[in-house]
């Protein structure tokens, strides 16, 4: 098979399509050195990470990054000018694509929560991924929330969609290092945050819930760090902490490299992560494998993600989040639970099964469209 891969997302620093993307891509060349991949990128940092690696990977750059005139005509283009079998997108595929398509839909938070994306952005996205959805060869998704998800909202019939769970990296693990804690102006307990700043990461309400709980209890308790870029409609998160009678015992670091990641990770008393729509969660999992207890939503996908690993609370309830605060700062026994119970909650989740289960789909899809020429011959 000779698979091809938009992996235009890597080089952007937006967090999850990124990760996935990065992640799936080195495992596939792990476990799969047999078939041949074309990477599509538009970044240069994308070519230099990815060029000359792999004897049966090469890397193609396609521009613009503009997903509107990039995916239906320069990446359509390539597609017609060195065909390949398949093609791997995020959400959505290019219209009338030369080839079988494999499409990744992390979630359908844009279709149930369209408040929490800029206007263009969701009506783009529902005409876009109703299209794609239609027309992919399969579906992919995170998580069994997010499949059933899928097949109800587009009614398909669920031979179409196939669940690949995610994973932490194999880099998260844990990492004392006081020099990456000082780069970003941190010292003594802190909670942690990690998460693009958008609305649907609901760290808005995590700031108020936080303050809720320094009032309630302790003006003396850990301060809290809120990592990650400033994505879209990020002003009430802003706003939340400039009002904030804790404002000097929050800060925000910005977008961090993966690899100071896993020592701000190492180094929290626990890390918050009330969103309260995702596909999967895979900061959940990069906290856990670094020995960070963790706090979570117990919304859609999470206590799938979580088990009983992670300290759950109402993401719409502010005073839930501060008693969980309270809680995890308070209950060091609670922490040390968690901690254990998480080391082996992450461990369940491996990138490489992720990759196997990916490379499944595509030998399904291959031979599909193979006894289909079959069958038109015969006939």
């Amino acid at each position: 098979m000779h698979i091809g891969f938009d992996a235009h997302s890597i080089g952007t620093g937006l967090g999850g399509n990124e990760t996935y993307a990065s992640n799936l891509i080195e495992a596939l060349a792990e476990v799969d050195t047999q078939n041949r991949y074309t990477l599509y990128v538009t970044r240069q940092e994308a070519i230099d990470r990815y060029a000359h690696r792999w004897p049966n990977v090469i890397v193609r750059k396609t521009l613009p990054h503009t997903p509107l005139i990039r995916i239906p005509l320069t990446l359509a283009a390539e597609l017609r000018r060195r065909p390949i079998d398949i093609l791997h997108v995020q959400y959505t595929a290019p219209p009338l694509a030369p080839c079988d398509t494999v499409v990744m839909i992390h979630d359908l938070s844009f279709e149930h929560i369209p408040e929490t994306f800029k206007r263009r952005s969701w009506m783009q996205m529902r005409l876009t991924v109703r299209r794609t959805a239609r027309s992919a060869s399969h579906i992919l998704t995170d998580s069994e929330y997010s499949r059933q998800d899928i097949l109800r909202t587009y009614r398909l019939p669920p031979e179409r969609v196939t669940t690949t769970p995610l994973a932490a990296s194999s880099r998260f693990k844990p990492v004392n290092d006081p020099q990456v804690l000082a780069k970003y102006g941190i010292s003594g307990d802190y909670i942690l945050a990690v998460g693009s700043i958008q609305p649907r990461k609901n760290i808005a309400r995590l700031i108020r819930g936080y303050s809720r709980m320094l009032l309630q209890h302790s003006d003396n308790a850990p301060r809290l760090v809120i990592v990650g870029k400033r994505a879209w409609l990020f002003e009430d998160t802003i706003r939340a902490a400039a009002v904030s009678p804790a404002n000097d015992k929050i800060l925000f670091t910005g977008y961090v490299p993966e690899s100071d990641l896993a020592a701000l990770y190492t180094g929290a008393l626990c890390f918050a992560y009330p969103s309260y729509f995702e596909g999967f969660g895979i900061p959940l999992l990069e906290a856990m494998r670094c020995g960070t207890p963790t706090i979570t939503s117990d919304r859609t996908c999470f206590p799938e993600v979580v088990g009983d690993a992670s300290l759950i609370i109402d993401p719409f309830d502010e005073e839930s989040i501060a008693a969980g605060l309270w809680r995890m700062i308070s209950d060091a026994a609670l922490r040390e639970q968690l901690r254990s119970r998480g080391f082996v909650q992450s461990s369940l989740f491996d990138w490489r099964q992720t990759a196997r289960l990916t490379l499944d789909v595509y030998e399904q899809v291959f031979h599909a469209k193979a006894q289909r020429k079959t069958q038109r011959r015969k006939s």
